[in-house]
């Protein structure tokens, strides 16, 4: 039986940027153009963490019954360590599934965008099918698109639509810059767990790349958000301020790119995640501002 401390290390809340950093952008994409919906806000923030959540709890009983976690460095795996019971995991998955649904029928009620009904769907079909089912597209190389797509563009793109309407073509951008950094949080995950992913016949994309490509590919996925911002800034000056994130960047690229592992990425991971959200926190008050200037 599961401690309520190991249930929320099952959580994984430090994956919680992932799940905050598009509703900062999509929220500061609204303000700047004139909405300030704190209601509706918060109930995309809602969305997306019960989303995210459920993801982990989904993944840890995927992953757990197939044995991709029984020798795993990194979070406690309530399936793989034995802690819960599959099943009892399956049911906090869809649990979250179920508090995501409500809250996102709450919102597209509110919003009048009904079609984001269809969206929501799709979402928690990804989040189920990422390591569910008997081909899921995370054992595939595709975990990468799936996540640039669900937690950039139709994350931050669904909250701008739902408080404010259609989005400025600045914000379009910043979807790229926030689905780029939430890939780059998920290639350090997937660079760590080369070893033990390839033993279980987990093909992701960093098992298809190697370790010395992957390394790479994690490097590309944190500069281009900062290449980004800079050609945005030319539009919007405001939105430069995301560049003081840069800093917090810095330190985990120079730890992959010298060869970190094992254990090491885990600090990546961390770091990772923590460049994110700055990135998106002040790129949400640079996109708040640029209705001002």
């Amino acid at each position: 039986m599961a401690t309520p401390a190991q249930w929320l290390e099952g959580a994984r809340p430090r994956t919680l940027p992932t799940a905050i950093s598009p509703v900062l952008v999509g929220t500061g994409a609204a303000i700047g153009a004139g909405v300030v919906a704190p209601g509706r806000a918060l109930l995309a923030l809602v969305v997306a963490v019960s989303l995210v959540i459920a993801v982990n709890f989904a993944n840890d009983y995927s992953d757990g019954i197939r044995g991709t976690d029984d020798d795993r460095v990194g979070p406690l795996r309530l399936v793989g360590s034995r802690a819960a019971a599959p099943a009892q995991v399956k049911r906090a998955a869809f649990i979250g599934f179920g508090v995501a649904a409500v809250a996102g029928l709450a919102l597209v009620t509110l919003s009048g965008q009904w079609w984001l009904i269809a969206v929501g769907a799709v979402c928690i079909a990804g989040a189920w099918f990422y390591t569910g089912g008997k081909r899921p597209y995370g054992y595939a190389g595709l975990g990468e698109v799936a996540v640039f797509v669900f937690f950039g563009p139709v994350a931050v793109l669904g909250t701008v639509v739902t408080q404010s309407g259609a989005p400025s073509p600045i914000a379009i951008v910043a979807t790229v810059g926030v689905g780029l950094l939430t890939c780059a949080v998920l290639v350090a995950n997937n660079l760590r767990d080369i070893p033990t992913d390839a033993m279980t016949g987990k093909r992701t994309l960093a098992v298809a790349l190697g370790d010395a490509d992957t390394r790479k590919l994690y490097a590309g996925l944190m500069l281009v958000p900062f290449v980004l911002t800079i050609g945005a800034g030319t539009r919007s000056w405001p939105l430069l301020l995301a560049l003081l994130a840069a800093p917090v960047a810095i330190a985990p690229v120079r730890r992959v790119l010298r060869g970190a592992d094992g254990r090491k990425l885990i600090k990546v991971l961390q770091e990772t995640s923590l460049a994110l959200l700055t990135w998106s926190f002040l790129t949400a008050v640079g996109l708040a501002l640029s209705g001002w200037f």
